[in-house]
């Protein structure tokens, strides 16, 4: 047995060093799960701190797994942030930048889902998605089995590369999102286990997306778990919210409870983060401002965690980390080479970790104005570099909103706008903004 030892990162007052096995006979490319919370904001986790919220399993997760506090998704927004996951691109690379194409102009809502136009605009994102790698057909390429769960926006489970999965594209049948595949989670985890059990009939390593639809509204969870948050909870509409995180917690835990009775956490890398943050209105009990579809790090941020036994030692680290990264980590991890041009890193490589400076991302409308210029749809770009955030708005959709300067070390909600005693600094940040992607 050779051993190959990756640089040491250090990481605060902790050491991360990485120890990678392998053998002259090249051993088993390990499996990969991959688990993907639905509006959860990045404060709503024990291990995050969370007075009230009982996140056991992901808190288990968190000390046995590398845990990027401070990371982010691309876009505050479920179907461009998955689709950034997926691909390991921003949105204006992949053009999946909205959850819903150019609605047909008046036809109420309802009915605007189901006409030939609003197919056809679905049909087009799609097509962006088809048009790049995605994570599991890289490695369908290589001998992977897949199998998608949860949410998902494009089309049939097939379009992005899975080779099993549950979600079959029906617009008529709750296909905009997912369909069948919304089931996960909220009414069974059998289909993954099935499928597991394929896999290692197959003797085949396999790639799982589990991406239920938690703690997502409605927020139904079981009165069992609510009971213990009424007298908990401000409101009653956020006691439901924070059953619904633990009740996710749950299905979390019973994967990966299976995965141990399989005897496969050993040889599997379990990947974890939300795709946008979520702020219950205690009132209403829908988002409030400054979460989902906002720039701000209630929208954006969530922490990152990556867990594979004998292989990644636990720590945690204080370096910023973005979604883009786990299609690059992950391949790197099964001894593949990623596709040309992926804008992440590999998050298990500490010199890459260590020399990032910065990272970018960009907020859309909510239905999309052109399916093929990105720009049309944006609302807001921003950038953090170490603990200074700069939000840029675009003027076409935003056009009386301010420019924006945080400092998060100090102003973690993001309440106080420095950008007009920082000019200096905004002018600086605006131009490695500008750098990454001008927004035209």
């Amino acid at each position: 047995m050779k051993r190959i030892l990756l640089p040491i990162l250090l990481l605060g007052a902790s050491v991360l060093e990485l120890a990678i096995a392998s053998d002259a006979q090249s051993p088993p490319r390990p499996n990969v799960l991959l688990i993907i919370a639905d509006d959860q904001a990045w404060t709503d986790y024990g291990f995050m701190g969370h007075p009230q919220i009982r996140t056991p399993n992901l808190d288990r997760l968190a000390r046995e797994g590398l845990l990027f506090r401070r990371g982010y998704v691309t876009s505050s927004l479920c179907c461009p942030s998955l689709a950034s996951i997926i691909t390991g691109r921003f949105p204006h690379q992949h053009k999946v930048t909205s959850n819903d194409p150019p609605l047909p102009a008046n036809v109420p809502p309802a009915q605007a889902y189901r006409t030939p136009a609003f197919r056809e605009g679905r049909e087009r994102m799609d097509e962006h998605l088809e048009a790049v790698p995605t994570l599991p057909r890289v490695l369908g390429e290589h001998g992977y089995l897949s199998f998608q769960a949860g949410k998902w926006w494009q089309g049939n489970f097939r379009r992005g590369g899975f080779t099993h999965g549950m979600t079959v594209g029906d617009e008529a049948k709750g296909g905009r999102h997912g369909d069948a595949g919304l089931k996960i989670g909220r009414e069974t985890l059998q289909p993954v286990y099935d499928f597991i059990g394929e896999a290692q009939r197959a003797e085949k390593p396999f790639f799982i997306w589990y991406a239920p639809m938690m703690p997502h509204e409605p927020h139904t969870p079981p009165e069992r778990l609510l009971a213990k948050y009424r007298g908990l909870a401000p409101t009653l509409p956020v006691a439901k919210y924070w059953a619904m995180v633990e009740w996710f917690d749950e299905t979390c835990g019973q994967l990966l409870d299976h995965l141990e009775r399989q005897g496969l956490a050993t040889n599997t890398v379990v990947a974890f983060l939300a795709d946008n943050g979520w702020i219950t209105d205690p009132v209403t009990g829908h988002y409030a401002p400054k979460s989902k579809q906002s720039p701000y790090d209630g929208g954006l941020r969530t922490p990152i965690i990556l867990r594979w036994p004998e292989h990644i030692r636990p720590a945690e680290s204080k370096r910023l980390a973005s979604s883009v990264d786990l299609m690059p980590t992950l391949l790197r991890a099964c001894g593949l080479e990623p596709p040309a041009g992926l804008p992440g890193i590999d998050l298990l490589d500490p010199a890459a970790v260590k020399k990032r400076q910065a990272i970018f991302g960009a907020c859309y409308v909510h239905t999309a104005l052109d399916l093929d210029n990105p720009a049309r749809n944006l609302r807001w770009r921003w950038g953090i570099e170490g603990n200074w955030k700069l939000v840029v708005p675009s003027p076409a959709n935003e056009p009386n909103a301010p420019v924006e300067l945080y400092q998060l070390a100090a102003d973690p909600f993001e309440t106080h706008n420095l950008a007009p005693k920082q000019a200096a600094r905004v002018q600086r940040l605006r131009q490695r903004l500008d750098a990454w992607w001008p927004g035209q």
